[in-house]
C-alpha cells in the first residue's frame, strides 16, 4: 500500500501525501505551484485554456497527450510527467511552438494562448514531418479563441510542424521514460481514511475488494464527466476510486470477430479499432469531445455513466455489443442495451463495476450507419444520436434491423417498433419505410430541453432513419451528406 502520489515536474520527482480526493491538477498548478500560465476558463473541459501535457512512458520513450487540467483530478496523474506552459522555454529561449506563435502573431489578449501552445506542443511531439491543416484543426478543436482568430494560430502550427522536431523533451525522452518507469509500481494507493479518501488500486482484485467495502464511492476513469460534478455541480465527493492504474483494464484486443475494450481504454486508443469496424464509427469517436477529452475519457466510463445523450451507447447497442461487470470475485456478461433501466438507473448491483466491452465486427451482408447531430460540428454534445445496423440477405431483404437512438428518451434505447416494421421487407421498399417512420413515433416520446425541442428530435430521428435506409439501399453518401462522406474514407484507404 502506498499513501502518496508521485509524478515528475521539470525533471524532478514530486510526492504528495496530503491529498484531498477532489483536488484538481489545475488547482495544484495555480494555487500550490503558483504556475499561473495555465489558465482557468470554463471549468468543464470545453475552452482549453487549462490545457497541459501529460507524459507517459511507452516503449522506452515519453508520449505526450494534451489534457484539460481543470477536470483532471490531481491523484490521477500519479506516475506521469506534467508539462505546463512555463516549462517549455529554456531560459530566454522560447520553445519552437512558442516562437512560431510569436512570429505568426498568434496571440492578442493572450488568455487562451497557453492552452493553444500546449495543444500544438502535443501535436509537435506526436507527429513527424509536415502536418495537414485538417489535422491541426482537429488538434486545436478543444481550444477556444475569442479575439485572435484561428488563422494565425493554425499558421503557427503549420510552420512549427513543417521542419524536423528538436527540443529538450525529445532529447531527454529516454531519461524521462526511465524516471517514469522507476515511479511505476504495483502498489495500491490509498490516501485518507474510511470516511474520506482517494484510492487507486493496482489490480482488479484490489478494486473489487475496495468497492465492495465502499459501494458509495465514486469510480473515476478519465474524469471527463465526474470532473464537472466537482467544478460545476459543486458536489462533495468524499470517496473517490480512480481505476486508471488497474493493470489490464486499459487493453484493447481485436480477436477477428470482435473488439474487446477494457474499461479504462480511452477514446483516443479505441478510435482506430472502431474506424476499422466502420468509417462512421471512427468518425463518431473522432467527434467525441476534443483531443484533450479523448485522451482522458474512456469508452467504459461513457457506457457506465448511463447518460441519455452519451455518444457511444447507441452505436454499441446497434452493433449488439455486450459488457462485463464484476462484483467481488464474480463476473457476468450483459447486453449493453439491457444495462439501462431508466434515467439515472442502471442494471448494476451495489459494489458492481464495468470491466470491459465486447463489440462485434460487421459480418457479410451487414450495413452500419451512425449520425451525430449537434449545434456545433466539433466539440459538442449530441441533440440526437442515431445508429443503425441492417442485416441483408442476397436479395436485399432485411433479415434484422437494429436501430438505436440517444437523446430521444431518458436512456439510450432501441426503436423496436420501427425495427419490426422493416423486418422481412426489401431495403428498397418505400411502403415499409413509411411504416417504419410511423412506428418510430410510437417508440419514443422525445426529450424536450435546452438542446432541442421534442418536435425537433422526432423529426430528426425520422430523417436519420431515412438517410440510413437510403445509404443502405445503395445511395452514395456524396448525395446524402455534406461532410463525413464515406467515399472520402474509401479513397483515403486506397
Amino acid at each position: 500500500m502506498r499513501e502518496s502520489i508521485r509524478f515528475v515536474r521539470q525533471g524532478k520527482i514530486v510526492e504528495i501525501a496530503d491529498l484531498d480526493p477532489m483536488a484538481t491538477l489545475l488547482d495544484h498548478l495555480r494555487l500550490t505551484e503558483c504556475a499561473t500560465g495555465t489558465k482557468e476558463g470554463c471549468g468543464e473541459g470545453d475552452c482549453g485554456a487549462c490545457t497541459v501535457a501529460i507524459g507517459r512512458s511507452r516503449g522506452g520513450k515519453v508520449v505526450y497527450e494534451a489534457v484539460n487540467s481543470c477536470i483532471q483530478l490531481l491523484g490521477m496523474v500519479d506516475g506521469t510527467e506534467i508539462v505546463a506552459v512555463e516549462d517549455l522555454a529554456s531560459g530566454d529561449t522560447l520553445h519552437p511552438v512558442q516562437a512560431a506563435m510569436v512570429e505568426k502573431h498568434g496571440s492578442q489578449c493572450g488568455f487562451c494562448t497557453p492552452g493553444f501552445v500546449m495543444s500544438i506542443f502535443a501535436l509537435y511531439q506526436h507527429s513527424e514531418g509536415p502536418v495537414a491543416r485538417g489535422e491541426i484543426n482537429d488538434w486545436i478543436a478543444g481550444n477556444l479563441c475569442r479575439c485572435t482568430g484561428y488563422k494565425p494560430i493554425i499558421d503557427a502550427a503549420l510552420s512549427v510542424c513543417e521542419g524536423p522536431r528538436a527540443d529538450k523533451y525529445r532529447a531527454a525522452s529516454a531519461d524521462t521514460a526511465g524516471l517514469l518507469d522507476f515511479l511505476s509500481d504495483d502498489k495500491d494507493i490509498f490516501i485518507g481514511d474510511d470516511t474520506r479518501f482517494f484510492a487507486a488500486p493496482a489490480s482488479v482484485e484490489g478494486l473489487a475488494a475496495l468497492y465492495q467495502k465502499h459501494p458509495t464511492a465514486v469510480i473515476v476513469a478519465g474524469g471527463t464527466d465526474v470532473g464537472l460534478w466537482i467544478t460545476k455541480q459543486l458536489r462533495d465527493l468524499p470517496k473517490i476510486i480512480h481505476i486508471g492504474r488497474v493493470k489490464g483494464l486499459d487493453g484493447i484486443e481485436d480477436t477477428g470477430r470482435e473488439v474487446l475494450i477494457g474499461a479504462t481504454a480511452t477514446y483516443a486508443k479505441a478510435e482506430p479499432y472502431m474506424r476499422a469496424i466502420d468509417p462512421d464509427l471512427g468518425e463518431l469517436f473522432r467527434r467525441i469531445g476534443s483531443k484533450q477529452v479523448r485522451a482522458s475519457g474512456t469508452v467504459g466510463g461513457n457506457v457506465a455513466n448511463g447518460s441519455p445523450i452519451g455518444d457511444t451507447p447507441p452505436a454499441l447497442i446497434a452493433l449488439g455489443a455486450t459488457m462485463e461487470l464484476r462484483r467481488g470475485d464474480r463476473a457476468r456478461a450483459l447486453a449493453v442495451e439491457d444495462f439501462y433501466i431508466e434515467y439515472g438507473k442502471q442494471n448494476r448491483a451495489s459494489g458492481e463495476f464495468v470491466t470491459g466491452l465486447m463489440v462485434p465486427k460487421l459480418k457479410p451482408g451487414q450495413v452500419f450507419r451512425c449520425y451525430k447531430i449537434t449545434k456545433r460540428f466539433d466539440q459538442d454534445i449530441s441533440s440526437v444520436m442515431g445508429a443503425f445496423r441492417f442485416t441483408l440477405d442476397a436479395d436485399s431483404v432485411i433479415r434484422e434491423a437494429r436501430i438505436a437512438y440517444g437523446g430521444m428518451a431518458g436512456i439510450p434505447k432501441r426503436a423496436k417498433a420501427a425495427e419490426a416494421a422493416l423486418h422481412g421487407t426489401s431495403i428498397r421498399d418505400s411502403a415499409a419505410w413509411s411504416n417504419a417512420f410511423a412506428a418510430l413515433r410510437l417508440d419514443f416520446a422525445p426529450l424536450d430541453d435546452h438542446r432541442a425541442s421534442a418536435n425537433y428530435r422526432a423529426e430528426t430521428a425520422h430523417a436519420l432513419l431515412g438517410k440510413a435506409l437510403l445509404e443502405a439501399a445503395g445511395t452514395p453518401t456524396g448525395r446524402t451528406r455534406l461532410i463525413g462522406r464515406r467515399e472520402e474514407f474509401t479513397d483515403a484507404a486506397e
